[in-house]
């Protein structure tokens, strides 16, 4: 039985597979990174092992509830394992490290295979992230990547992943662009997911360099930033980027085509700011996405929305700026250009 301390040793470990055992619905909340879910119960049959356990009688929740786990793990063997070979090594875990994922292990283990479990299971990870996220500071140098919305700044991380910069995508594991009109065609993981994918990517990064962030809200979308994360983001260096008016809608246009070839959606998510824009403002936007007009609309969105909100948190909070980097274009050999800038400042702080 494997006992962690740390997620870095979850990261350390050398098994082949790590298959989660829980139903389907657990394992859609969170799982280990990089697990599979191969449930001995599904989410019905573990809802009436509960019932019968509750209303009728443990020992025979527990009769009735061993025979679907061992009939589902025989499925699973001569499915998904069907084509393991002698030498295969998996770590197996449930809920809390219980009767799933022994028996499942254990079956597993009769075969020859070397399987192994999670002392404490899916419970025993939770504690570490939630250690990492929510009791712990943050041992990382965080350098906050702002400027206002349109200038590019989540197509630049990738761009700067190249370059050798070590880089967090908040977004990316947000699954959402962090604004108003973010929403992607996938939707956002549950909160506890999202902090399972950031835990191992802030495993994974070197504490001796610096480490870009794109600035955010405390919120991307429906998913809240953690406070570790939050309190080192906030007392974080910025490195500002900075284009004209007309660079940024036109980029915009291109980068939120999906959202604004929806007429109806975006009138829709656009009138909620009536309260804090006024009606006056809406109905030009209105009058915008009337003519179809996409350019203009992204421009009179930035002028009349983000920047005056960016403006405010951005006095609210007072951010040191590092380094202010300006280009006229956003072209994607213009942005390769800006990001051989932001490279050079972010390692001259490793120096």
């Amino acid at each position: 039985m494997i006992r962690l301390t740390t997620l870095q040793e979850l990261q350390a470990l050398s098994f082949d597979t790590i298959i989660d055992v829980r139903s389907p619905s657990e394992f859609a909340e969170d799982h280990l990174p990089g697990a599979i879910n191969l449930p001995v119960l599904s989410d019905a049959e573990r809802a009436q092992v509960g019932t019968i356990y509750k209303q009728d009688s443990p020992f025979r929740a527990r009769k009735i509830g061993a025979a679907l786990v061992f009939r589902n793990a025989a499925a699973h063997i001569e499915t998904a394992l069907a084509d393991r070979e002698g030498g295969w090594r998996p770590l197996v875990y449930c809920w809390r490290g219980g009767q799933r994922s022994c028996a499942f292990a254990w079956m597993l283990r009769e075969i020859g295979w070397r399987a192994e479990t999670i002392q404490g299971g899916y419970k025993s990870y939770r504690r570490l992230v939630v250690r990492a996220l929510y009791d712990t500071p943050l041992d990382l140098r965080l350098v906050q990547l702002g400027g206002y919305t349109g200038t590019a700044k989540t197509e630049l991380l990738p761009r700067l992943a190249r370059r050798g910069v070590q880089v967090l995508d908040l977004e990316g594991m947000a699954r959402h662009r962090g604004s108003l009109l973010g929403d992607l065609d996938t939707p956002q993981p549950s909160q506890k997911a999202f902090e399972s994918a950031l835990t191992d990517a802030l495993a994974r990064l070197d504490p001796a360099r610096p480490v870009l962030v794109e600035a955010e809200s405390s919120k991307i979308g429906a998913l809240s930033l953690p406070p570790s994360l939050w309190e080192a983001m906030i007392a974080a260096p910025w490195i500002t980027v900075t284009a004209p008016l007309g660079a940024r809608a036109r980029y915009l246009a291109r980068a939120y085509a999906d959202v604004l070839a929806d007429a109806d959606g975006l009138r829709a998510k656009l009138d909620g700011l009536r309260r804090h824009r006024g009606h006056a403002v809406v109905d030009h936007w209105n009058m915008l996405i009337a003519a179809g007009d996409h350019e203009a609309l992204c421009a009179a969105l930035v002028a009349d929305h983000y920047d005056p909100a960016y403006d405010k948190s951005a006095r609210a909070h007072a951010p040191r700026e590092l380094d202010r980097l300006h280009s006229d274009s956003l072209s994607p050999d213009a942005l390769d250009r800006l990001a051989d800038a932001v490279a050079a400042r972010v390692q001259a702080i490793s120096i």
